[in-house]
């Protein structure tokens, strides 16, 4: 099983070079090189070109690296995927996706300008239509044309637009974030949770992440790049995890278990469906372990 680690994911504003040249050296899972929200209307050409040649000069190692484009609804998205296209990043972000027919809009764009099929689409879940139509949003995946490999929840966004309040616990948004997780797993897609914006605050940034992780979340989207190091340890295999899981893997290899459904192990019933978590557990930590972060 092959899998790319999505722990930590880090916002960076596409005007700002210092921070996209500190990037290539930090410890996170990807990058993404923003032209939306964090770049004023004014800035929007000046943040492409910047995005352009940061991109083109490389440098980022294993990171994946991701350019956020402006909505389909802007003047801005055509040059943004142009760009893209031009470059050739791991994925583009498409910010505020709430139907489905963003997503093939976008696949038509693609395929009128040949672009390279290596670029995948991410797509953010921000908006309470979005959450009405995340299973829809979802399943475009299965059109290959789409490219779509990753939710990320947008939860300022989600939040403001159901005039929830933020609170320690998210509960008031507990039930949009599980529907956000049960489309990304019914399709087989990854999904990635919303950024925390207390950066004072690291115990509830650690409790965030580790709930984020409980409720079924690939990782994290990140603001600050001191909130690397504690989502990475959120969302890393504990060796305790990695031990069981491959004590789960050997069992079920055993010549007299391999036509079996359920084992006794250690004094536990396993069944096999442990055996396919086990392993992508242990996918995960060998990934992480090979790219030494």
């Amino acid at each position: 099983m092959s899998v790319h680690p999505r722990r930590s994911v880090l916002y960076m504003p596409g005007t700002n070079a210092r921070a996209i040249e500190k990037a290539r050296t930090l410890p996170v899972d990807a990058v993404v090189l923003d032209l939306e929200d964090s770049v004023a209307p004014g800035a929007k050409a000046e943040a492409r070109a910047q995005v352009r040649a940061a991109i083109k000069d490389g440098g980022f190692g294993s990171r994946e690296v991701v350019v956020r484009i402006n909505g389909l609804d802007t003047e801005w998205w055509l040059a943004d995927v142009d760009m893209v296209h031009d470059v050739r990043p791991d994925a583009m972000l498409v910010p505020k996706v709430s139907l489905p027919s963003t997503l093939e809009n976008l696949a038509d764009r693609l395929m009128d300008i040949g672009a390279d099929h290596k670029i995948s689409v991410w797509a953010m879940v921000e908006t309470p239509l979005a959450i009405l139509n995340v299973r829809d949003i979802a399943a475009v995946t299965h059109d290959v044309e789409t490219r779509l490999s990753c939710l990320v929840v947008g939860t300022n966004d989600l939040a403001k637009e159901m005039r929830a309040r933020i609170v320690p616990g998210r509960a008031p948004v507990l039930p949009l974030l599980v529907a956000a997780i049960a489309a990304a797993r019914a399709h087989g897609i990854d999904i990635l949770d919303g950024p925390f914006n207390d950066l004072a605050d690291a115990e509830g940034f650690a409790r965030e992440c580790a709930q984020a992780r409980d409720l079924g979340f690939d990782g994290k989207t990140l603001i600050h790049p001191n909130q690397i190091a504690p989502c990475n340890a959120a969302f890393t295999p504990s060796e305790q995890e990695i031990a069981q899981a491959r004590a789960i893997i050997a069992a079920f290899e055993l010549p007299e278990n391999r036509g079996k459904g359920v084992i006794a192990l250690d004094g536990r019933m396993v069944e096999r469906l442990h055996a396919e978590i086990a392993r992508r557990t242990v996918a995960i930590a060998d990934a992480v372990a090979e790219r030494g972060m």
